[in-house]
């Protein structure tokens, strides 16, 4: 299914994917949004998203608020943008285990998962635009899945991207709340509010979301499950396979993947308040990416770990495109400011 729309003056379109895994029963959901007048398509110009823990694609990267989403955004910049919602995420399949109640099952989807279904994706894209690379996004846990999976296929990724990517912690981080873990959790989905602002100093609370964001989210956000309407009102379900991995990994010093693996241009960003993955857990895995040929961090003023649903948001916005946009290496900029100078 396909439709165009305007969004930030420009005439895009938007196509709904669905992907087979190989798993039966298991397909996944891709959004695909694009201008209208791309009609040739590159490694430069084209991404993959893949979401946190908690939240679907649509739910971090394509609510609209005012009329333009971060998705809409990257695509009126000219790229070709993907998408993608794990399975048991979003509109993707759910395993036959979210289908039931939680406690008959262990945690599922698990980061391997998350690794093999961003792969599977990025194979598809690459097969339909005939390309030989793509360049990704990934936030939070999807940081995780982005990071690993790049390190382990810098063949097939042009650039990288993580926003507030998981790391070693050796203090509890926030979204394992303890206890016995089922196979998925429930997520009251509008009583977030306060917590979302709780994590911000007080006096940048009463600013942080702009009147009427949070109902637009939370509205969009519970409309990724329709099984919550009728199973459990107001409610989301979220696989505890990355909580599993927090325990398995980031909380006993083990490292899901080797950042330094990653031989492609990174940029990572992040939020001035963020608690979820605090400043000092960013800069020691940037410290990592010791082997990109160039990598860049930009720091989000007043902005928390939800920094793409906020007021900063364009801050955000802006850097990616940013870095995406570039079409040179510090070398060669180099090299140019030398010749610019010897003439």
């Amino acid at each position: 299914m396909s439709q165009t729309y305007i969004a930030n003056g420009t005439k895009l379109v938007f196509e709904e994917l669905r992907v087979e895994t190989g798993t039966p029963g298991i397909d996944l959901y891709v959004r695909n949004k694009r201008p209208v007048s791309l009609t040739t398509f590159t490694p430069e110009r084209t991404i993959v998203m893949v979401h946190g823990a908690t939240f679907s694609s649509g739910s971090l990267y394509d609510v609209p608020f005012n009329g333009v989403s971060f998705v809409d955004y990257l695509a009126a910049a000219g790229y070709d943008v993907y998408a993608l919602d794990v399975r048991g995420y979003g509109h993707s399949a759910r395993p036959v285990e979210m289908g039931q109640p939680a406690d008959q099952s262990p945690p599922v989807v698990t980061t391997d998962t998350g690794v093999a279904d961003l792969g599977t994706v990025v194979d598809h894209v690459l097969q339909r635009r005939g390309l030989e690379k793509v360049s990704v996004f990934g936030m939070s846990w999807g940081g995780t899945v982005a990071g690993a999976y790049t390190s382990r296929n810098n063949d097939k990724v042009h650039k990288l991207v993580l926003l507030a990517p998981q790391w070693l912690s050796d203090k509890p981080i926030p979204i394992d709340t303890g206890g016995p873990l089922a196979a998925y959790r429930l997520v009251p989905v509008r009583e977030s509010k306060a917590r979302w602002l709780g994590t911000a100093p007080e006096h940048g609370r009463a600013t942080l979301v702009p009147e009427g964001w949070f109902e637009q989210w939370a509205d969009f956000t519970l409309a990724e499950d329709p099984w919550s309407n009728g199973q459990a009102p107001d409610r989301l379900r979220a696989s505890n396979g990355p909580i599993q991995d927090i325990r398995d990994y980031w909380r006993v010093g083990r490292k899901y993947y080797e950042p330094s693996g990653i031989r492609v241009p990174v940029l990572l960003v992040h939020g001035e308040w963020d608690i979820d993955v605090p400043i000092d857990l960013a800069q020691a895995l940037f410290l990592e990416l010791r082997n990109a040929p160039y990598r860049q961090w930009a720091e989000i003023g007043e902005a928390t770990h939800l920094v793409l649903l906020e007021k900063n948001r364009l801050l955000a916005f802006e850097a990616v495109r940013n870095f995406y946009d570039r079409a040179f290496t510090p070398e060669t900029a180099d090299v140019r400011s030398l010749e610019k100078t010897d003439a």
